[in-house]
């Protein structure tokens, strides 16, 4: 996360570095209504407001992890599955 901090940083001297408290509030609004809002309709309907900027860098993050994916219309899915990566990480080819 901080290499994608870093490289925003550098194309946005204005960018700001998300408290791990915004990220899990960001993670858990996208989770709760998957499917349903993109960027910006996420953005208004966040519990607290966040920057566009700092918004913009978590939705990266959170892309580049495959916790979110983005439809053809631009919503945002939730598509992480905690319970499928337990059992993955069980198989003894996958190291985790």
């Amino acid at each position: 996360m901080q290499e994608l901090i870093q490289k925003k940083h550098m194309e946005n001297p204005f960018t700001r570095s998300p408290t791990l408290d915004t990220v899990l509030m960001v993670e858990e609004t996208i989770e709760e209504n998957s499917g349903e809002y993109n960027r910006t309709e996420l953005w208004k309907n966040l519990p607290k407001k966040v920057m566009w900027q700092t918004f913009l860098v978590i939705l990266d993050y959170l892309e580049s992890i495959n916790k979110i994916a983005f439809d053809k219309e631009g919503k945002i899915a939730y598509i992480w599955n905690p319970a499928l990566a337990k059992k993955l990480s069980k198989r003894k080819e996958i190291r985790i």
